[in-house]
């Protein structure tokens, strides 16, 4: 068996997406060792330093207010754009950016639930993120409607099966991940979207832990309406607002329940009643964040270079030497690999268990390890596939292993 040092420098020497580490920035004293947490909160591009400051120092300060007239206002719908063209599979028109993931999935899930009159039941499974957990269960209080929870696999995540039985006469929405959060379970997003269409009912998928790491083809899939973050594998930063897509079926009749001026049809006129714009840009409701999205629109042209396909094989490669790794390293020490172990089945982290897990990553990152930790008891380790590398990853899986050692 090659040893896996020997293995990791292998394939870091034949990853055709190696130089593209040479784009994000590290700092000059920077004490980490391994970076394994770029699923909650990518590495910055090299050159978002001077994006931001030339932003600040040309238009803002230079073009002040005009900057509004002058593109600041369709910079929203020209990113969203580029986000679909180049991630999501989506066509012109039906992606934008605004807001955080929260208000956008509530906005969603109400328009979706106005559009299903007469239906009772939100379908939502019990491991998805706590923010998709909670909303739900707020809006199901608001409208009267009941949660029906869908029981997953805690390595594994949402079916077509699974899905298939939980839908009915009375199901309105189905809101679920493409890739679980605490597993990296990568649903089948066509198969259970044809499900929920099946019963009448309409899906709503949180892409929060895939896009930019995981293609998606959201037109052909037939999806009507998806969101997610920009600061994971979209490198927009801390807080970056997210986006949002709504399928053009769905437009002329989607019901804004946070009516904004700037959603409005000529906000400028400063009516005295509400009308929703044209086409995508009536889920806005107020100021969109200009500067939170240009971190996200450089990452954006970066993925389009390295092409989505070969972003994909290069996460899939990774987290096969991952639990290669783990199994080699941890396997003795009873950790547990609580994700999908065929790559295609999942995303780009896996998630590792073991009892003594939580008293353990502030030592690793005290030391420059920097996974992240989950509840009951798992480390997930995030690997971003332009910026992270195998050797890197096996420095990571050999800390912790040298942890269970001691113990």
């Amino acid at each position: 068996m090659m040893d896996l040092l020997l293995l990791a420098r292998e394939l870091d020497s034949q990853d055709p997406l190696a130089d593209f580490r040479k784009r994000f920035l590290t700092a000059e004293e920077s004490d980490v060792v391994a970076y394994l947490d770029g699923n909650s909160l990518g590495r910055p591009l090299a050159t978002t330093p001077d994006t931001l400051s030339d932003f600040v120092r040309s238009q803002w300060a230079g073009r002040l207010i005009r900057g509004w007239d002058e593109g600041w206002l369709s910079l929203p719908e020209r990113i969203g754009d580029l986000l679909g063209e180049v991630a999501l599979g989506a066509a012109p028109g039906q992606c934008i950016v605004a807001d955080s993931t929260s208000v956008l999935l509530y906005k969603l899930a109400r328009a979706a639930i106005s559009a299903r009159p007469g239906r009772s039941e939100i379908v939502i499974d019990r491991d998805n993120f706590p923010t998709d957990r909670f909303i739900m269960e707020g809006i199901a209080r608001e409208c009267g409607l009941t949660i029906r929870w869908l029981d997953t696999q805690y390595d594994a995540g949402a079916t077509v099966a699974g899905v298939t039985g939980a839908v009915g006469p009375a199901t309105a929405l189905v809101v679920l991940s493409h890739v679980a959060y605490r597993s990296g379970h990568c649903a089948d997003v066509p198969g259970i979207t044809a499900a929920v269409h099946a019963a009448g009912a309409l899906a709503l998928w949180d892409l929060s832990h895939s896009v930019g790491s995981v293609p998606a083809e959201l037109d052909s899939w037939g999806v009507d309406y998806a969101t997610g973050c920009s600061y994971k594998y979209l490198n927009g930063g801390p807080g970056a607002p997210a986006w949002a897509y709504i399928a053009s079926r769905h437009l002329p009749n989607f019901s804004q329940p946070i009516q904004g001026w700037l959603g409005s049809a000529d906000p400028f006129a400063m009516g005295g009643s509400y009308e929703p714009a044209e086409g995508i840009r009536r889920i806005v409701s107020g100021t969109p964040p200009i500067v939170g999205m240009l971190a996200m629109q450089d990452m954006l042209g970066v993925l389009a270079e390295a092409g989505m396909a070969e972003v994909r094989a290069k996460s899939m490669a990774l987290t096969d030497f991952a639990v290669r790794a783990v199994d080699e390293l941890l396997g003795n020490h009873g950790v547990v690999v609580a994700s999908p172990r065929t790559a295609g089945q999942r995303g780009g982290h896996i998630t590792i268990d073991h009892p003594g897990f939580a008293d353990m990553v502030p030592e690793l990152w005290a030391a420059g390890v920097i996974p992240d930790y989950r509840n009951p008891s798992g480390i997930r380790l995030g690997l971003s596939p332009l910026s992270t590398s195998f050797e890197e990853t096996l420095r990571g899986v050999r800390s912790i292993a040298e942890r269970m050692g001691r113990n």
